[in-house]
């Protein structure tokens, strides 16, 4: 098979299109023949060498992909071979075929192209599980989201809105602010312009954020629990500004506040399931008949996914970038 591949860590440029052994479907797996997958920030990091995938899974990059059934391991019912799927992964995506956990696969939502449904299963797991089953989004809940034009983001503020959450997003430019607008977004703070935690209190009468969705860690630490409601719930998804900062723990009693960090990769293969299952029965609905849908900024050949890469390190993307395995790509 043929894989994006980094042999050693650094730039972009260090991403190498070649042939490698083709993955097997060992014992409850599923053998995907690879469409199209998507970047991730994730993706970035372990090219960088900081992001290693977990024990048993896969060293080439990537954690989501669509595609068809090209075989099924021992034990697996419920496909069959040429079934259209799509698939949360622990690594392996940036290839032409990957091994998959039945339980991780699913269907593609009616209605979705197969290149488009590689831009959903990682940001739907993360979006659904970390709003839902994490924080417990309630319908009327002031709904933050950090970087709102993002995949995470643009997938969290149509969740929200659909939910029926009063959703407040950040953004680094007017376009990009627009655009969160248009998707759901009731209130949009410039966080070049804007202090958030006013801007959130000033658009909530002082009530504050009951959910706040943070992929930045350390650099929003204090603002996200000062902007907190009474029993609100900070989910720390990303460290993108940073890792260690200091914790105000009586502003967090106070408040009767929690600061939850969670990472998907890293869970067992039943939790993924489960995630994946609820994934199936909430979101897919919702996608299918167009409440939420897939935003894509571009679709490049995986052959040139130093040029993905290089696109989502200059933040100058909005939504998902999808890599396809096929020779040509949208430019």
């Amino acid at each position: 098979m043929k894989a994006a591949v980094a042999r050693t860590p650094g730039g972009p440029e260090v991403l190498e299109y070649v042939e490698v052994p083709d993955a097997v479907a060992g014992p409850g797996d599923v053998l995907v023949a690879v469409a199209a997958t998507a970047a991730n920030r994730a993706d970035l990091l372990q090219r960088q060498g900081h992001y290693p995938p977990p024990p048993g899974a896969s060293e080439i990059i990537g954690l989501e992909c669509s595609g068809t059934v090209a075989a099924l391991g021992e034990g697996v019912t419920g496909f069959q071979v040429g079934d259209e799927v799509c698939a949360l992964l622990s690594g392996g995506g940036y290839a032409t075929l990957v091994a998959v956990p039945a339980g991780q696969v699913m269907p593609v939502p009616a209605g979705v192209d197969l290149i488009t449904a590689a831009a959903l299963p990682e940001v739907a797991a993360t979006v659904w599980s970390n709003l839902m089953m994490v924080a417990g989004l309630r319908a009327g809940d002031n709904l933050l989201v950090h970087g709102g034009a993002g995949g995470i983001g643009t997938f969290a503020i149509q969740l929200g809105h659909a939910l029926g959450a009063r959703v407040l997003t950040t953004a680094g430019t007017p376009e990009k602010l627009a655009f969160c607008a248009s998707l759901g977004a009731d209130v949009t703070i410039d966080y070049h312009e804007q202090d958030f935690v006013e801007a959130v209190r000033e658009a909530t009468d002082g009530h504050g954020a009951d959910v706040v969705l943070d992929n930045m860690g350390a650099s929003y630490l204090a603002g996200n629990v000062d902007v907190l409601a009474d029993g609100g719930r900070l989910v720390v998804i990303g460290m993108q500004g940073g890792r260690k900062a200091e914790l105000d723990l009586n502003a967090l009693m106070r408040k009767r506040g929690a600061v939850i960090s969670t990472a998907l990769r890293g869970r067992s293969t039943g939790e993924k399931a489960t995630i994946c299952a609820a994934v199936v029965e909430h979101v897919w609905p919702l996608v299918a008949d167009g409440t939420i849908r897939p935003v894509i900024e571009r679709t490049v050949p995986l052959a040139e996914a130093a040029t993905a890469h290089a696109l989502m390190e200059s933040g100058a993307h909005t939504g998902k970038i999808v890599l396809t395995t096929a020779p040509t790509g949208d430019a």
